[in-house]
């Protein structure tokens, strides 16, 4: 009796270790993932759908993306809530990395900024000159589509209006101007379906279909250039950070097979975003 017994114990505790054993793999593998908080313009373009599987395929990582405006996701970034932020607006990004947020800012890529508008251009902004087609559109009073959800496109947008000698936040703001508090394709659908002008990243106004009466009415000004960069959360700052994970990923993007794959993602045989991560000064 002693002896089975004894052999009962053992064969429990084998079966309990097992188990242990299956309940264990898949977790691990399972945390094989980062969290990259980036722009919705990234993953409205259709870029990740793209380059994640590559990257996945290379490092057997997952990455899950939460997708906002460059304001929100630098505040994700802050808060610990993601490994890695890839954004574009370069002096918020400066300051993430400054206040101890971010360990290294890195340029990846850039593309352009267009002004979309109705095709009969109502207040006549068609050309290469930004500055001239907002005057046009505020001496018009067109409607006029704004994120207003402090986005690197929102940024873009409030300093584009500044350099146009517009008070877009105080007194030359009308009922002309519309906030949504929205992505790039909430904005994009909006500005379709009423008709309006709305500033927006090439590489998502490429990928759009729902265009209704829409297209590019101002594009080529240099004032329109678009500069992304990423950077891996402190894990300093947020000892939970995937440092190892994250930084993988942040080195796959400015590797030349990271940056190729970038530069191969094409809609309609147009290429969406040009690397440049050795840009002096991206």
């Amino acid at each position: 009796m002693q002896i089975r017994a004894t052999r009962f114990r053992r064969t429990v505790i084998g079966f309990a270790a097992l188990a242990l054993l299956a309940g264990v793999a898949p977790a691990s593998a399972q945390d094989k993932s980062i969290v990259v908080s980036s722009t919705t313009s990234t993953q409205d373009s259709g870029l990740f759908g793209h380059i994640l599987p590559l990257f996945k395929a290379k490092t057997g990582i997952d990455v899950k993306v939460v997708s906002q405006g460059t304001g929100q996701a630098l505040d994700t970034g802050r808060r610990g809530d993601a490994d890695v932020v890839f954004v574009h607006a370069k002096p918020q990004e400066e300051k993430f990395v400054a206040d101890g947020f971010g360990v290294k800012r890195h340029p990846v890529m850039y593309n352009d900024f267009v002004l979309i508008g109705p095709k009969s251009d109502p207040a006549g902004a068609r050309g290469k000159d930004i500055v001239a087609g907002l005057k046009a559109i505020k001496g018009k009073s067109a409607s006029f589509i704004s994120r207003g959800d402090r986005s690197g496109t929102h940024a873009a947008e409030l300093s584009l209006w500044k350099v146009a000698g517009t008070d877009i936040a105080g007194a030359d703001k009308g009922p002309w101007y519309k906030e949504i508090g929205q992505g790039m394709g909430a904005a994009l659908n909006t500005a379709s379906a009423s008709n309006s002008y709305v500033l927006a990243d090439r590489g998502t106004w490429l990928s759009f279909r729902n265009r209704g009466d829409l297209d590019i009415v101002v594009e080529g000004d240099g004032k329109l250039f678009n500069q992304y960069g990423v950077i891996l959360v402190n894990p300093a700052k947020h000892a939970h950070v995937k440092k190892e994970f994250g930084q993988a990923f942040v080195d796959w993007l400015v590797s030349p097979e990271g940056q190729k794959a970038i530069a191969d993602y094409k809609i309609g045989g147009q290429q969406l975003f040009f690397p440049n991560t050795t840009a002096p000064g991206a």
